[in-house]
């Protein structure tokens, strides 16, 4: 059986015979009454109670009505809670200003018992029916997070691969992810993207494009024709102005060869063992807007022991300090310099760590996946 849950009614009112007559009201109705005599004992009530609904009387010493629903609408924990107004003047001025402040409805003084108890019930039920449809709302974007983040491999499932991810979404699932996948016995794939947007609609491209790279990076595609075959279906099933960011790299053990191609995204960092950390910059057109498009690919010869790092912009750009990422460049070099010796497996979280601000509000999807050949 479920347990029972108390409705919760704070009263704030400095006139006792109001508090007595409205409390033994209400604990007939079997809600259950807290009482406050003056606004700051109310607020500090509703702080700890968090009640259900406030019966506020406008005309109060020390705080009136309108200062006590001012304070708190401003405080996260009380906002939520819907205040009924108690006014012995019937004045519409007075009324468009509490509502301007965040109340719900307005009982005139002196009150009829079946009114305030039936906007009582009123008020209950469109809290209720909103608190629902927020815990519903909520719940399916946490399915919506936990689908998404089930699809990105994680380095355990995949030890070979040598490799170490970061992600953060913006909203509960994001735009930006990454892949990481077996091409053959010494061949691994690394795959970062950026789609478009940060609605979360466009999570839902993550499945499609996890696919396209299954069904066309194999070993006899170059990176660039991989690259260009995703493109000609993205083209086809994307809505109008939505496009992908990505950066490809393709990994030969047994050769000892990495090939990068780049649609439209920053350039992958190089960590060579022995060496200073460069950049992998090649051009190439986004993915999914154009029918015709040029990918540029460039390969190279890697040693044991060498890393590589692919991330989305997130990581460094900074709108709100006009700052695009290609301006940033620098300081994540610097940064990837400074711990390009610790452990593989922990290189992705540490870059993510040194760049992130943590005094500043993510303004972006965030993907780091670091590689050691």
């Amino acid at each position: 059986m479920e347990e029972k849950q108390d409705l919760t009614i704070l009263i704030v009112d400095d006139n006792p015979v109001s508090v007595r007559l409205l409390e033994t009201v209400l604990l007939k109705e079997g809600y259950r009454v807290i009482t406050a005599n003056d606004g700051p004992c109310a607020r500090k009530l509703a702080v700890e109670e968090r009640p259900d609904l406030i019966i506020l009387d406008v005309m109060m010493p020390v705080e009136d009505g309108f200062e006590v629903i001012t304070h708190l609408k401003k405080n996260a924990r009380t906002a939520p809670i819907p205040v009924i107004f108690l006014t012995g003047r019937d004045d519409l001025g007075a009324k468009l200003a509490g509502f301007d402040l965040g109340a719900v409805d307005y009982v005139t003084k002196p009150f009829q018992v079946p009114e305030v108890l039936a906007r009582v019930r009123l008020h209950l039920k469109l809290s209720l029916a909103t608190n629902s449809l927020i815990a519903e709302q909520a719940n399916k974007l946490r399915r919506i997070e936990e689908a998404q983040t089930s699809m990105l491999i994680m380095p355990d499932q995949l030890p070979r691969a040598h490799f170490s991810a970061y992600y953060s979404a913006l909203l509960e699932a994001g735009g930006d992810f990454y892949d990481v996948f077996q091409i053959s016995e010494n061949m691994f794939g690394y795959f970062v993207v950026d789609v478009s947007g940060h609605d979360i609609a466009t999570s839902y491209i993550t499945a499609a494009v996890k696919a396209l790279l299954r069904q066309n990076c194999s070993p006899i595609y170059q990176p660039q024709e991989s690259m260009r075959m995703i493109n000609d279906v993205l083209v086809e099933i994307l809505s109008d102005g939505t496009y992908l960011t990505a950066c490809y790299a393709k990994l030969n053990r047994t050769k000892e060869s990495l090939v990068v191609v780049n649609a439209g995204h920053p350039p992958v960092i190089y960590l060579p063992k022995e060496g200073e950390a460069r950049l992998i910059d090649v051009d190439g057109d986004i993915l999914g807007m154009f029918n015709e498009v040029y990918y540029g690919q460039q390969e190279m010869k890697v040693s044991p022991g060498d890393r590589f790092v692919l991330f989305s912009d997130g990581l460094i750009e900074r709108p709100a300090l006009k700052k695009v990422w290609c301006e940033c460049l620098p300081g994540l070099l610097e940064a990837c310099s400074r711990i390009k010796n610790i452990p593989i497996n922990a290189l992705a979280e540490e870059l993510a760590r040194l760049m992130i601000d943590k005094t500043r509000k993510p303004e972006d999807d965030i993907v780091v996946l670091g590689v050691e050949v």
